[in-house]
């Protein structure tokens, strides 16, 4: 080989190794969001509908897994071409209607809310996991966060009453290994209400890390667990 033809070669390989090392860092953690369906249900802001499989139940449910940088800002909607494909998580569907159901008006089976998740969160991890692989993970981080026996474990149920929100923080903790993010909402009587809980995992969307960044939780010191 000339000695051009190696240089161009050698720059070659070193802007393919470039290349590659952006893309395996396009995004910097995950959040893995679930909600309680009776904080959902419970506001002026939405309506709630079950789904077509009826009422789902009384147990925290997927939002989402979504790409986030440490400097709080995220990437969405990261490839227009890549579409949601049913028939590749054909083998998953009864698992997401059970883990990951919509509530969403009008009644419908989840396609549309799976379809949403994947096209403005997942598009941007698919350099990490592909589309099986990303709704995969996610229900098996539910598996491992169980959230409601956490909470159940520390006498905190879902029946109406006022928790201290240090105390909530303290069991999803003490069960994950990490404090979680907590979102709150208000119910129609302007209570504030636990409403989403967010728990930060690796690149890989195996493991469950310190978050990097938690999200302003909007929650006062004490707040109510709704029933569902």
């Amino acid at each position: 080989m000339k000695p051009n033809s190696c240089s161009i070669f050698i720059k070659l390989l070193v802007l393919q190794y470039l290349s590659v090392l952006c893309v395996s860092q396009d995004f910097d953690f995950f959040y893995f969001v679930q909600q309680w369906p009776g904080a959902y249900c419970d506001t002026k802001q939405h309506s709630c509908c079950y789904p077509k499989t009826g009422k789902p139940a009384a147990d925290f449910g997927i939002h989402g897994l979504w790409p986030n940088y440490k400097d709080g800002g995220y990437p969405s909607n990261c490839d227009p071409d890549s579409r949601f494909d049913k028939s590749e998580i054909s083998d998953l569907i009864g698992a997401l209607e059970k883990e990951w159901p919509t509530l969403s008006c009008p009644s419908n089976d989840g396609t549309k809310f799976w379809t949403h998740e994947w096209v403005k969160h997942g598009t941007c991890s698919d350099s990490e996991l592909d589309q099986r692989e990303y709704f995969q993970a996610a229900l098996k981080l539910k598996q491992k966060a169980n959230l409601l026996q956490a909470l159940t474990n520390a006498g905190i149920k879902p029946n109406d009453k006022f928790y201290e929100l240090q105390d909530i923080e303290d069991a999803i903790k003490e069960a994950v290994g990490f404090t979680p993010g907590i979102e709150c909402n208000t119910d129609s009587s302007r209570n504030s209400q636990l409403y989403q809980i967010y728990l930060c995992v690796d690149t890989s969307g195996s493991d469950f890390i310190k978050c990097p960044l938690l999200p302003r939780s909007r929650c006062g010191s004490s707040i109510q667990f709704p029933k569902f």
